[in-house]
This record gives C-alpha cells, structure tokens and sequence, in this order.
C-alpha cells in the first residue's frame, strides 16, 4: 500500500449562470458522473457540497466559477476515470459548449494516504502552476511527479498528451 495518494482540483468557469438552460445536460450528468467516479477503481474521495456534487459551492468571489476536488490512489487510476470512461469523456467533449477557456484550471498533487484536501490546498496548487508551471509540488497529466519516495513515475496514458 502506498504511503501517499494523488489529488486533484479542476475548476471551470460557466459561460452562461449555472442555473440556464443551456446548462442543463452537464447539470443532469454531475449525479451519473459522480457515481461512476465513486465506483472507479482507485478512487478514495470527492469533495461535496450540501448535494451530491460541488457545483454549489462557491470558494471563489466569481459565482460562474465550478469547482471539482478528488483524492485517487494513484495516477493511472485517475487517468484511467478521466480518459478511458466512455460516459466522462462523452461530457468532456462537450465542455466547450458550458465552459470559458481557462489557461489554469488543474493541478494533480501527492498528499499522504488519509489527508483529505482542504478547497484552499487545491486553489494554492493550481495558483502554483500558473506562477511557476508544473513542478513536484503541483503538476499536469502532461508533465507528472512522482509519489514522495519513489524516484520514476509510471506511464501514463497517452491521451494525456
């Protein structure tokens, strides 16, 4: 077992108020979504609001900005939800249609088994990345860190790239 897990934060900013109609199919797809997460193999945990999801919450002054928080057991277990689910992926596709391009919107970080990421962690990684780019504290699918202790990541998925 291993000592640390991977987190991530991925924030996006809505084009139109989350509430409009033009953002209905991302917002019946969160409750889908998220189970299909929960159910993936190495996930440990999701940040949640007062509903099943962290759309309402709002750790940022902008209310259009969504925020997402997980904890997987590694990077390939991420990867394999994030690239290999057909029914994420399908929603990722059309993001564009709900959301603004944000330069910096990820980060990926290693975090001891148990810790759960506070919303101020994450915000603080992604903040890194934009200030410094990706670096064994806060990195990208593109350019991963390896856990604390363990001296070569593992490859990862090329859809990644």
């Amino acid at each position: 077992m291993s000592s640390h897990h991977l987190a991530q934060i991925n924030i996006a900013r809505f084009r139109l108020p989350q509430e409009h109609a033009a953002n209905a199919d991302f917002m019946a797809a969160l409750d889908a979504v998220n189970a299909l997460a929960e159910a993936s193999p190495g996930f440990v945990w999701r940040l949640k609001g007062e509903g099943n999801s962290a759309v309402d919450l709002t750790p940022y002054p902008d209310p259009q900005i969504a925020i997402n928080m997980s904890v997987w057991t590694d990077l390939d277990a991420l990867a394999s939800f994030a690239y290999r689910n057909s029914e994420h992926r399908a929603i990722m596709r059309r993001r564009r249609e709900w959301f603004e391009h944000m330069d910096f919107h990820l980060a990926l970080w290693w975090v001891r088994a148990g810790h759960l990421p506070s919303i101020g962690e994450g915000q603080a990684k992604i903040d890194l990345i934009a200030r410094l780019g990706p670096t064994p504290e806060a990195f990208t699918f593109k350019q991963p860190f390896p856990a604390p202790g363990n001296d070569r990541i593992e490859p990862i998925l090329d859809e990644c790239a």
